[in-house]
């Protein structure tokens, strides 16, 4: 890419999309998901301002007492306890178990115009041996942290239209928090968002263009450069823009990234929903990722492109849901993700199927027993062959097992366990395997 080619997507980027609002235009109803935890496909993309739960100011007796500043503030939090436990291909072994959560304050807005936010994280030790780190769940070395993820002000310009300037959780294919240990990746930087449409059933355009200049990763406490946290020795933030085209039977997006001198990213997603009748839907997906170096080449020192393309299908029949997916990843590189999960159909719960040629196929099974008397009890299972990575590197196979409770009413509303086991075995170099187990459990204070 040349440098007027850079300026050119930069000055796109600046008057383009970032994402916007996740709730489905009106008239529609959001599918069950079978993306993987922490992943945004491109119809979830959202630059608003999510909160772990939410209890809100009384209102006074006399409206005209009434401070919207005030009055319409909300406070959240939300208790986390996460253990987990993975044996390595090489032997060696990563365990702790955490507890933590997160406190969040959001204000009303100011002359109907502007409003701030903070999100507090903690995650603390509970069990944590010095010699089994690398879960994600501590900081190096199996410390503690407290952070002040998120402060923001936002600034409302219309209806349609808002703006955020600060430190604030992202949702988008290639920036977003990969909510899948104690607490999310956060970003620093300038963003402008909205929405259109959505209005008696028509579709909605969700659009939004902004400067991403640093990252908090998960298990941190700190913010750093993001071009750093891809790896070069370099200070440089990322332009990134996206929109997203929803109706009741498809949707349709796209969004680059651009670091300059750095990575540029491209991705692409469509779906399309086939009602066959009752509560049965066929849906259809496919994606694209292009990746490339940018500029004078500070991440490899070279220049380098890969892509990779994907497909998937879900039929919900109601309480059973089945899914295949395929992936082929180009062979100029292994694809990367250094701010967010990997977005890709096939990346589950330990590996990411996204090495350089690699093929990956998926067969995904999931039951919901709310139709048993069961209500927010969910299990999957699902089974991942990887083909076609050249040596060193081996091909893998993964087997997921999942089962999840969230009730929504009665006593135990607010409060989820998740269990999750991955076997990941490893196809040459001595067949080796890894085990990994992980239990969630998570309280969310219920709106008041």
């Amino acid at each position: 890419m040349t440098r007027g080619d850079a300026s050119l997507l930069t000055l796109a980027a600046s008057l383009a999309l970032l994402a916007g609002a996740s709730a489905p235009a009106l008239g529609q109803t959001k599918p069950r998901s079978s993306a993987n935890q922490g992943v945004t496909p491109m119809d979830e993309i959202d630059l608003g301002t999510p909160l772990p739960a939410h209890m809100s100011f009384q209102p006074p007796e006399n409206p005209e007492d009434r401070v919207p500043f005030i009055h319409d503030s909300r406070f959240g939090a939300q208790l986390r306890s996460f253990y987990l436990k993975q044996d390595k291909f090489n032997g060696t072994a990563s365990e702790a178990w955490t507890l933590g959560g997160a406190l969040a304050y959001q204000s009303g807005f100011l002359a109907d115009l502007l409003r701030l936010g903070a999100v507090a994280y903690t995650s603390q030790p509970v069990y944590a041996p010095k010699s089994r780190d690398g879960t994600g769940l501590l900081e190096t070395g199996q410390s503690g942290y407290s952070a002040l993820g998120q402060l923001f002000a936002e600034a409302r310009f219309s209806d349609q239209l808002t703006g955020a300037l600060g430190r604030k959780e992202y949702s988008t294919p290639y920036i977003n928090g990969n909510d899948s240990r104690m607490s999310p990746n956060t970003f620093e930087g300038l963003s402008v968002y909205g929405r259109t449409g959505g209005r008696e059933g028509a579709g909605e355009w969700r659009y939004g263009g902004g400067y991403v200049t640093k990252i908090k990763p998960r298990n941190s406490d700190e913010f750093t450069w993001m071009s750093k946290a891809a790896g070069a020795g370099v200070n440089r933030g990322v332009y990134a823009a996206a929109a997203n085209f929803a109706s009741s039977r498809y949707s349709i997006g796209a969004s680059v990234y651009h670091s300059p001198d750095i990575l540029d990213i491209a991705y692409a997603e469509g779906k399309y929903r086939l009602p066959l009748g009752g509560q049965r839907e066929l849906r259809a997906g496919a994606q694209f990722t292009n990746q490339r170096s940018t500029g004078e080449n500070l991440l490899t020192g070279r220049p380098f492109s890969t892509h990779q393309a994907g497909v998937k299908g879900d039929l919900d029949l109601g309480a059973p849901m089945l899914t295949l997916a395929y992936t082929a990843s180009a062979s100029g590189a292994e694809l990367r993700n250094p701010w967010s999960s990997y977005p890709g159909y096939t990346d589950v719960q330990v590996e990411a199927f996204n090495r350089a040629r690699e093929k990956a196929v998926l067969a995904r099974a999931e039951y919901d027993f709310s139709l048993l008397g069961a209500p927010g009890l969910v299990a999957y299972a699902l089974y991942v062959r990887g083909n076609g990575v050249k040596a060193p590197s081996f091909n893998q196979d993964e087997t997921d097992l999942n089962l999840m409770w969230a009730p929504k009413d009665g006593g135990f509303r607010g409060w989820s366990v998740r269990l999750r086991y991955a076997y990941v075995k490893q196809r040459g170099g001595g067949d080796p395997n890894i085990n990994d187990i992980r239990v969630i459990v998570n309280y969310d204070f219920p709106e008041r």
